[in-house]
C-alpha cells in the first residue's frame, strides 16, 4: 500500500487552486490532528443560502504587501487547542489540496498564523491513508525560486489600505479580546494578538525595539489596544510605552492606564475635577483605625485594597467590630486598604457607562447576586440596560476625561446624595455590557481608532 502514498518531508510547498494560492509552505506536523491556514479579515456571509467565508491571506511569510483574498464554503466552527495550549474558537473551511502531482479536499481551520514560522500546517487527518512522513528531509516535491515566487504573485493584490492593529493582552481566549479582534478584522484591520507575556523590549536611542517570541520584531504597527490585567500593569505599560515611543497610537496611553490603576491617586484626580464619590478615608497605620471608621460616617462600610479589581479585595463590614478586625488584619500584611461610605440605598446596584472618546456610548444596571453587595458581573451579578441621566452621563465623560482615558468603564452609583463616582476602568469587559444591550462596543472601539488615522 506503500507505494501508492506520497512521501512528504518535514517542510513542503503546496496550492489550494480553488482559492487561488498557487504556491504556500506548509509545515508537514503528524502530531498535529488538525490542518490550519493562514488567515486574517475573517467575515462569515450567505452565498446562494449556504454559509460561506472570507478571508485574506498573506501568503508569503515575513510579507505584508502580497496579499490574496478568498472565499470557500463554510464547514463548521470548532474550539481547537494550540501547541502553547490556548483555546480558540476556528472557522472551518473544505477545499481541494494540490502537492505535488496530487489533489484531493481536505479540511482547514482559518487562524492568524503571524506568530509562527509558516503559513499552513498540515496535520494528520488531512494526510491519513494518502501520505507517509519522512521527517529528516525537506522539500521532497520541490520548492520555489524567490524569482518563481515573485512570477507566481505578481497579479496578487496590493494588502489593503486597513490598519495592522495589535491587541496587547494575555488570554486571546477572553470574551472581550476576542470580540475586539473580530470587529477590527470585519472593518477591513490586520489584527494580531499580542500576549504581553512573550514581549521583550530593547532599549535604545537610536533603535528602540520590542521583539515577540522567536525574535520577531514588531516593528509595522499602526495602533495597538492594552488589556492589562492588574496583576501585569508595570510590564503591560512598560510595553505600552515602548510602543508609543515608536510613534503607534495607543488607545488608551501606557500614563492613563497606570493613574487609574491607583485608586487612590485616582480619586484624588476625579476630585480635583469636580466628581463626587462617596466619603473616602486612607490611613498607612492601624493606629488610626478607629477614627478613620468615623471619618467615613460609621458602620456599615466598605474596605477596598488598592490592588483589587472586579470586586476582589472588597470587604463590606457591618459593625465597628468586624471594620477593626478587617482594617488591622489588611494593615498587618502591610497592604494599602481604603475605606470608604457604605451606600446603603443603592441596594447592591451600580451604573456601567462604557465611554469611548469622550461618548457615553452604552450603559447597563448591574445588580448584585442576593446576599451579595458587590454588582460585578464577574462575580454574579447580572446586567440590565438602563437609561442613564443627562448628569449621570456627564459625570462619565468628565471622569473619562479626568483620567484621560479615551477607553473607559465608569461606574457610577445613585445615593441620596445624588450620582457618584465609584471607579473608573481602564480595561472594561465587553461581555456583560455587549450581551445587555446588544450594541457592537468592540466596533466603537476599532472606529475610534480609525478617527485618530481620519478613515472613514
Amino acid at each position: 500500500m506503500s507505494e501508492n502514498k506520497v512521501i512528504l518531508g518535514s517542510e513542503e510547498w503546496c496550492s489550494f487552486p480553488e482559492l487561488n494560492i498557487p504556491t504556500i509552505k506548509a509545515r508537514v506536523d503528524s502530531g498535529a490532528k488538525t490542518s490550519a491556514l493562514h488567515a486574517i479579515n475573517i467575515a462569515p456571509f450567505i452565498k446562494n443560502e449556504t454559509n460561506w467565508v472570507r478571508f485574506d491571506i498573506n501568503p508569503i511569510q515575513n510579507n505584508l504587501k502580497t496579499v490574496i483574498h478568498c472565499e470557500a464554503p463554510l464547514v463548521d466552527k470548532r474550539i481547537v487547542k494550540s501547541s502553547s495550549g490556548f483555546r480558540e474558537h476556528r472557522y472551518v473551511i473544505r477545499t481541494n489540496l494540490q502537492i505535488g502531482d496530487s489533489n484531493w479536499p481536505i479540511e482547514m481551520t482559518l487562524t492568524n498564523r503571524d506568530s509562527m514560522g509558516y503559513r499552513m500546517l498540515l496535520g494528520r487527518e488531512a494526510m491519513s491513508g494518502r501520505v507517509l512522513v519522512d521527517p529528516e528531509k525537506q522539500f521532497l516535491l520541490g520548492q520555489p525560486t524567490t524569482d518563481s515566487l515573485k512570477e507566481l504573485y505578481k497579479n496578487a493584490e496590493k494588502a489593503s489600505t486597513g490598519l495592522r492593529i495589535g491587541v496587547l493582552a494575555s488570554n486571546p481566549e477572553l470574551y472581550s479580546n476576542k470580540r475586539i479582534m473580530e470587529a477590527g478584522e470585519m472593518r477591513g484591520h490586520e489584527m494580531h494578538f499580542l500576549n504581553i507575556k512573550e514581549c521583550y523590549m530593547r532599549l535604545d536611542a537610536q533603535t528602540p525595539e520590542i521583539h515577540y517570541r522567536g525574535g520577531i520584531i514588531l516593528d509595522q504597527f499602526d495602533a495597538i489596544i492594552p488589556r492589562i490585567r492588574p496583576s501585569i500593569t508595570f510590564y503591560g505599560c512598560a510595553l505600552t510605552r515602548q510602543f508609543e515611543a515608536l510613534k503607534v497610537f495607543s488607545l488608551n496611553s501606557a500614563n492613563a492606564i497606570t493613574q487609574s490603576r491607583d485608586k487612590l491617586f485616582s480619586l484624588q484626580l476625579l476630585l480635583n475635577s469636580g466628581i463626587g464619590i462617596p466619603t473616602t478615608g486612607f490611613a498607612n497605620s492601624p493606629l488610626d483605625t478607629n477614627d478613620l471608621i468615623k471619618m467615613v460616617g460609621g458602620c456599615p462600610l466598605i474596605v477596598k485594597l488598592l490592588e483589587g479589581t472586579q470586586g476582589k479585595g472588597v470587604v463590606l463590614a457591618e459593625t465597628k467590630k468586624a471594620a477593626e478586625s478587617v482594617i488591622n488584619a489588611f494593615k498587618s500584611v502591610n497592604a494599602n486598604i481604603l475605606v470608604q461610605e457604605f451606600i446603603k440605598e443603592a441596594n447592591g446596584k451600580d451604573i456601567r457607562c462604557f465611554v469611548i472618546d469622550g461618548k457615553v456610548v452604552a450603559s447597563i444596571q448591574r445588580e448584585a447576586m442576593p446576599g451579595e453587595f458587590r454588582a460585578n458581573i464577574h462575580l454574579g451579578g447580572t446586567a440590565s440596560i438602563i437609561k442613564v441621566t443627562p448628569e449621570e452621563k456627564k459625570i462619565a465623560i468628565k471622569a473619562a476625561k479626568a483620567m484621560d482615558l479615551k477607553v473607559a468603564g465608569v461606574d457610577i452609583i445613585r445615593s441620596s446624595k445624588g450620582p457618584l463616582l465609584l471607579e473608573v476602568n481602564s480595561s472594561p469587559g465587553l461581555e456583560g455590557i455587549e450581551g445587555a444591550t446588544n450594541k457592537d462596543i468592540a466596533g466603537e472601539m476599532i472606529k475610534a481608532i480609525e478617527k485618530n488615522f481620519k478613515i472613514k
